[in-house]
């Protein structure tokens, strides 16, 4: 299987991977025989291996341009991962009660919410802002179905989390709990932030270094 078969193929499987082990019926039952970290682990797994075979089929598939390549979109991809690198840093291992991927949610504090007093689901917006950064300097077909799905799965996601939050939540504790974190959020910056500020270029380095080795292109060549 190759061309448009193995990347529509790619894409069901990433969308499956991500759908079917969450649902009630098979998530409890995965969770009962792999325990929550085993559950955790085997879920990161399918969705990186899916991912990395729906992105390689996507570079198989037929090229088909939409709009013509050009130097300056590589600087939008660049602005876009430097934004998304410092959300995922200043969201790492926070509590979270409001989205997927929070550490220790019984300690949120909302007079002090960090970067979820400003965006509820700061790794589906990296993920958003990464698709559509991505998009610019790849104007095939097969590549804008890809990111711009990938945003669309995002930005959507959103949507679905806050509605299943405000359900397990009730929506008086959860519109309560949203305005104190809004009420918390601050622009000033302490020793932690400017921490974490330092690992977002750390990753962002990292991610440009491993791009050209990964991907085969450098980002910073245009």
């Amino acid at each position: 299987m190759s061309g448009w078969g193995e990347f529509v193929a790619a894409y069901g499987a990433f969308f499956a991977s991500h759908a079917i082990p969450i649902r009630p019926p098979v998530k409890p039952y995965l969770i009962a025989r792999l325990g929550r970290a085993g559950f955790s682990l085997a879920y990161s797994m399918l969705s990186i291996a899916v991912l990395v075979w729906l992105i390689v089929a996507a570079g198989r598939a037929p090229y088909i341009e939409i709009w013509p390549r050009a130097p300056w979109q590589s600087h939008v991809t660049l602005a876009a991962m430097v934004a998304a690198c410092g959300i995922l840093a200043l969201a790492a291992f926070r509590p979270n009660p409001f989205s997927f991927g929070g550490w220790r949610n019984e300690t949120f504090d909302p007079e002090r919410p960090g970067v979820i007093g400003w965006i509820r689901h700061p790794f589906l917006a990296a993920l958003a802002l990464w698709a559509a950064g991505h998009m610019a300097p790849n104007g095939d077909l097969a590549h804008v179905a890809l990111f711009g799905g990938f945003a669309l799965f995002a930005l959507l996601g959103m949507s679905l989390i806050d509605r299943r939050r405000r359900r397990e939540m009730g929506a008086d504790r959860w519109s309560e709990l949203r305005r104190a974190a809004r009420a918390g959020r601050s622009l000033s910056p302490d020793a932690a932030t400017f921490a974490r500020l330092a690992a977002c270029l750390a990753l962002l380095a990292t991610l440009i270094w491993l791009h050209p080795h990964v991907i085969g292109l450098d980002p910073l060549v245009w």
